[in-house]
């Protein structure tokens, strides 16, 4: 379900699983993000995210996620409640959880748990597959599909935002279950040999728990932490 832009998006190649065809994708319905993230988290994996946004389809593999429960999660934004800050982590679920950290960088998730429950996946990393000159641009970077470059480009949560234009204003609230979103996740029929799991990372509170999940070995993966699990 892509717009005119999925044209120079067809066939593009990945480096994980061959050939890859957008226009084949379809976005995952609200049901797959129910119950709970932590159970969410391994079958997102490997899933793609898509950005519509100005002339220029981008997309890119999920590789790397963080989860974030309710109030028995002291790092969750929703430990202390619901808020008008945080209120789309209690609504339905499948929608997008913009936020700006240190004032600086904005960060993306997508809402889990039934609605008026809290729980929530940080995107940590992508697998660029298609919009690269756009990612780059976004990025003020130069273009190359050099591997070190490409990483550059959606490796970490600021900077995959900054890749794919994502801002609170612009995208906080979003349905990533609909079709005619400018930002949503298909299934590509991509399958995720090993997931591994480590303590998330940057944080101070919870830092114990293990609630961080990458695909072994993919090189977009942010950091390298050895698994708890």
């Amino acid at each position: 379900m892509l717009n005119s832009a999925s044209k120079q998006a067809r066939n593009i190649p990945n480096y994980a699983n061959g050939m890859l065809d957008l226009a084949e994708l379809h976005p995952l319905g609200a049901q797959f993000y129910i119950p709970d993230p932590r159970e969410i988290a391994p079958k997102l994996l490997g899933k793609v995210l898509i950005r519509r946004y100005g002339r220029w389809l981008r997309a890119g593999r999920i590789v790397e996620l963080e989860a974030y429960l309710g109030a028995d999660d002291a790092a969750a934004h929703a430990a202390a409640g619901l808020t008008q800050r945080n209120s789309v982590l209690f609504g339905p679920p499948g929608r997008a959880y913009v936020y700006l950290t240190y004032g600086l960088h904005y960060c993306l998730n997508i809402s889990c748990m039934r609605e008026g429950q809290a729980g929530c996946l940080l995107f940590r990393a992508l697998e660029p597959l298609a919009g690269f000159a756009a990612m780059a641009k976004a990025r003020g970077m130069e273009m190359s599909e050099e591997l070190q470059s490409l990483r550059l480009l959606t490796s970490g949560p600021a900077r995959l935002c900054q890749a794919l234009e994502v801002t609170r204003e612009r995208d906080n609230g979003r349905d990533m279950t609909s079709p005619d979103s400018a930002l949503w996740i298909g299934d590509d029929g991509y399958k995720v040999k090993k997931v591994v799991i480590t303590p998330r990372i940057g944080i101070s509170k919870s830092a114990e728990l293990p609630l961080r999940y990458y695909i072994e070995g993919n090189p977009f993966v942010s950091a390298f932490k050895k698994s708890k699990l």
